[in-house]
């Protein structure tokens, strides 16, 4: 008798094949979960071309139905440098303005990495498809340079600005096995109801104030 082995401990391919076979969008892993919490491994082929589409193919799908604006292969269980990312940027004037959020279309990073690019940051709440129905402020770089491939291999070398950053930040992190929560303000964590309620605002100004917390000058 051939003992059954659990689906983490399954060959990376066999794992995300698994994962496709039951169609539609993949679960979701939610924190907790020690995936969330190991750096992943570079992706060196170990998927193959077709597998890889699929598999980006099922992480648009899933990022969609979430819905979310980026999605992570630690995100579904699988331990590999990928993400993905694509923001139609849904939001009043106000709040794009002063969010620096602006459309951006559906992207693949493979092996990315980041670097901030000058002195400037920006705060803002910002939550996460892994924990649900909870949001915090994270300073992060205002503006950062990327590096990665896309799907096809290619190189990657951009720069981004505004929201489009805070998502790559948010995804790059998800591969060192990093968490939003760990960058965020602990004070001002807050539910979706309460952010609804209370700190809808384009800024946290109003929030900082209120729940005792500083916002980075």
């Amino acid at each position: 008798m051939t003992p059954s082995v659990s689906p983490e401990h399954l060959p990376i391919a066999e794992r995300v094949e698994e994962l496709l076979a039951a169609g539609g969008p993949l679960p979701i892993v939610a924190a907790g979960d020690p995936v969330l919490r190991r750096p992943t491994r570079p992706y060196d082929g170990e998927l193959g071309p077709a597998l890889l589409y699929r598999f980006v193919d099922a992480l648009r799908v899933t990022m969609r139905a979430a819905p979310g604006v980026g999605l992570a292969a630690p995100q579904v269980g699988v331990a590999l440098r990928i993400a993905v990312i694509e923001d139609p940027a849904p939001v009043p004037e106000e709040v794009a303005v002063a969010r620096g959020r602006v459309p951006q279309p559906f992207r693949v990073l493979v092996n990315p990495s980041y670097d901030g690019v000058g002195p400037a940051g920006a705060a803002f709440f910002e939550g996460c498809l892994s924990m649900p129905g909870w949001q915090a402020v994270v300073a992060r770089h205002a503006e950062v340079r990327l590096t990665a491939q896309d799907e096809h291999g290619r190189a990657v070398d951009e720069v981004f600005r505004g929201w489009p950053a805070r998502i790559v930040q948010h995804e790059t992190d998800h591969l060192d096995g990093m968490l939003y929560l760990d960058r965020a303000e602990s004070r001002s964590l807050s539910s979706n109801e309460a952010m609804a309620e209370r700190w809808s605002q384009p800024t946290p100004h109003l929030a900082a104030r209120e729940l005792g917390f500083t916002l980075p000058e």
